[in-house]
């Protein structure tokens, strides 16, 4: 996940509303679903705690008119074992929030390593991953896959051991490719031999090359359920179409789990390196749309986000007139820390 802070409320002139309007207008022309697909889930990171699932209700009144939030995504901690295995209190919030509509969907990423973001050597790494493989955390998963099916969190859908192909998590796969392959298996097995639970796990690399090929991280259809895409607006100057062309791209990624008869998610999406820019925005909703993924959920703090992130009002438009019926009436978090655009209101 790309760090970003948030930014403070930028200006906009007038000439921005007929922009935003006619990018909003595009933005609405995605095909309709065809019969017997069905529409995918729809969330945002909204923060990690219990703030992630008080924030979903605003973000719904944002949206206007018949938009519901149906994907509740937190990230457990990576940096203790004790945090990595969910503690209650931090599941417990996320479980009330489940149960609370028979529709909604929980999406928990999962750390495969303490230190998850301590940039470990590689050479450490690997022995880690070797370790994974041969069964030294075993507990820690077991005592996970109890704690979410105690909390009526059974079905919870687990992106494990995310953005393996980069450099930035100690769960990373390029150290040592067969004993990653090897440990997500084995964690994979153990929680899904604790009586009761009906998990998804989800395998989900970012977008491109990075540091190693993703397929060569795959760990086999047998124990992968999902194959998802962490895909941002980077790197600066890039197109979509080069997202969707390049080596490892969007294109790859659909014809990838194709071949392997998965379906596809897109964990995280967003803004990133090239500003405000609605074009992205409207062209991976399409994208989207045309792909059904299981779920999208976009990251929805700055610099990637769109309710939560002022300096984007273009894009809130563009995302909020695609997934709303009628113009939001609420507000963005902090009140009046918004940019007002003629029709639209707070954006």
């Amino acid at each position: 996940m790309p760090r970003g802070s948030r930014t403070a409320a930028v200006a906009a002139p007038m000439l921005l509303a007929a922009a935003v309007l006619a990018l909003a207008g595009a933005g609405a022309g995605a095909q309709p679903a065809e019969p017997g697909r069905p529409e995918p889930a729809v969330g945002a990171f909204l923060g990690s705690g219990p703030e992630g699932t008080q924030q979903a209700a605003h973000l719904e009144r944002w949206l206007g008119g018949d938009a519901e939030i149906t994907v509740g995504h937190t990230y457990l901690p990576g940096d203790l074992w004790s945090n990595i295995e969910g503690r209650p209190a931090f599941l417990r919030p996320w479980a009330e929030w489940r149960r609370a509509a028979a529709d909604r969907l929980f999406v928990l990423n999962v750390p495969m390593l303490e230190r998850n973001e301590a940039a470990l050597p590689d050479h450490e790494v690997a022995a880690l991953l070797a370790d994974g493989a041969e069964g030294r955390f075993d507990d820690h998963f077991r005592t996970l896959a109890r704690r979410l099916v105690d909390l009526g969190l059974r079905d919870t859908v687990i992106v494990l051991g995310w953005e393996m192909n980069g450099s930035t998590y100690s769960h990373r796969c390029a150290p040592d490719p067969a004993a990653w392959r090897a440990y997500w298996r084995r964690v994979v097995e153990t929680m899904r031999a604790v009586d009761g639970q009906e998990f998804r796990f989800d395998f989900a690399p970012s977008r491109g090359r990075d540091a190693i090929g993703w397929d060569e991280c795959y760990p086999g259809d047998d124990v992968v359920d999902i194959i998802g895409l962490d895909t941002y607006d980077q790197p600066a100057g890039s197109s979509f179409e080069e997202h969707v062309s390049q080596p490892y791209g969007l294109r790859d990624h659909v014809e990838f789990a194709a071949a392997h008869g998965k379906p596809v998610s897109f964990p995280e999406w967003g803004l990133f390196r090239n500003g405000d820019n609605p074009e992205y925005v409207r062209r991976m909703l399409e994208w989207i749309d045309e792909h059904r993924p299981v779920y999208h959920t976009i990251s929805d703090y700055c610099p990637h986000g769109v309710w939560r992130c002022p300096s984007n009002p273009a894009s809130a438009a563009v995302f909020r007139a695609a997934l709303a019926d009628a113009p939001a009436l609420g507000p963005r978090p902090g009140g009046d820390d918004c940019v007002v655009i003629p029709f639209l209101g707070c954006v």
